[in-house]
């Protein structure tokens, strides 16, 4: 029986929610499918206007003392909904009868590494984690006996949290040696995948907008899938077929806004093998806070320095009568209802048309080693054997066409 599974399953977690600007309600709501995400119960919220951050606690002793005084007696973990200083963490839980406190990068890196299933994804999880814990635990001996168990102290390839900073230093550096060598064989991967000349397309978006459902449908591929934040972790990619045009379609970890520096920084190999692609869909709920999503996902890719075409794909649009207000040539579909994927896959196609050629080339039998060396160049269709040499039928990037150019046959019939 997994005991520390079951003590997550059945934690408690009561939100600090610090009123800053308009946002905040959206940040509450946010923050309660985290705490479901992580598989943990939510208990309630206060609302905490900040005029002035205290230092020491962040939000001022008579907040404090009212919110002790409301959890009195209460089995609960404090979730301060934004991020503190590791004296912040600790000082709310003495001012709070030494109640466990974390802050939102702690419960998302729960949820990481709750969903990690891949051996990279659990390395690129527990790096995280460590170099989130490491320059907390500088004099803070105490601080460790305050986590206890659950949310926050789980993860893949758990280090234990005695141990000291130099432990965790060797294991960090340790970590990122290995990751070094995963993003290596990736490149190659990648590198690979650009010489099969096979048009690759990227699911990016906001966690939870149903990239994932997209891919299944799509494929018909059995990824997992289900209706919580950053169920998808590890990408997946799989082939398929759009008017005989073969395309790799890849998903990856959705993106949320103030995502951990830490995180981004984790994934940024796993994230830069998705995002160097053809095209990307950027995926948002057409029901919920679209704007935010498209403007964190844009955020999140500039800070990646990532510069692709892009086509915006409003998922869950099943059940709206009003379009007006939405971004200009967005596609509206339901990945779950199979509706308006007929729009999507045309404007695939028109999207590749405008980058791709069809084109003929014949190529004499002297010149096939020449050709060879172009070969990588071209998706090739159809074969035709000549006596003089052999009739190509294939597909071509435009901005490779001047590499096949001696080879380009024009049927003197048209």
């Amino acid at each position: 029986m997994d005991n520390t599974k079951n003590f997550e399953l059945s934690e408690k977690i009561y939100i600090v929610q610090p009123v800053l600007n308009e946002d905040y309600h959206a940040l509450e709501k946010e923050a309660i499918s985290l705490i479901e995400s992580a598989g943990a119960v939510y208990a309630g919220t206060i609302f905490q206007k900040i005029r002035e951050v205290t230092p020491s606690t962040y939000i001022g002793s008579g907040k404090l003392e009212e919110l002790k005084q409301r959890l009195s007696g209460l089995d609960v973990t404090i979730l301060f909904n934004g991020d503190l200083t590791p004296s912040q963490t600790i000082n709310i839980s003495v001012a709070l009868e030494d109640k466990k406190v974390i802050d939102r990068t702690t419960l998302i890196l729960a949820i990481f590494a709750r969903n990690a299933k891949s051996s990279e994804g659990k390395l690129q999880v527990e790096l995280a984690q460590l170099k989130y814990i490491y320059p907390r635990l500088k004099g803070k001996g105490e601080a460790l006996s305050r986590l206890g168990g659950g949310i926050g102290t789980r993860g893949p390839g758990e280090t234990k949290l005695e141990t000291d900073r130099r432990r965790i230093r060797v294991r960090i550096n340790y970590l990122e040696a290995k990751l070094k060598e995963a993003e290596t064989r990736r490149a190659l991967h990648v590198n690979r995948r650009k010489k099969e000349t096979i048009p690759t397309i990227s699911l990016i978006g906001y966690t939870n907008t149903g990239k994932s459902t997209l891919l299944n449908l799509l494929t018909d591929a059995n990824v997992y899938a289900e209706n919580r934040l950053f169920a998808t972790l590890d990408p997946t990619s799989r082939k398929f077929v759009i008017d005989g045009t073969e395309f790799i379609l890849t998903d990856t970890v959705g993106f949320l806004r103030e995502l951990p520096h830490g995180l981004i920084s984790a994934f940024h190999s796993t994230l830069e093998s998705a995002l160097n692609c053809d095209l990307a869909l950027i995926v948002c709920d057409a029901t919920d806070d679209y704007e935010m999503q498209l403007k964190t996902t844009l955020a999140t890719l500039e800070e990646l320095n990532y510069n692709i075409p892009y086509l915006v794909v409003m998922n869950k649009s099943e059940h709206l009568t009003n379009f007006d207000g939405y971004p200009s040539g967005c596609i509206f579909i339901s990945a779950k209802e199979n509706t308006g994927i007929k729009s999507l896959k045309s404007e695939i196609l028109r999207f590749f048309r405008k980058e791709y050629s069809d084109i003929n080339l014949f190529v004499s039998y002297p010149d096939m080693k020449k050709y060879s060396e172009l070969k990588k160049y071209v998706s090739e269709k159809n074969f035709s054997y000549r006596d003089e040499g052999i009739l190509i039928s294939a597909r071509i990037r435009k901005i490779y066409l001047p590499l096949v150019e001696q080879f380009l046959f024009v049927d003197p019939r048209t």
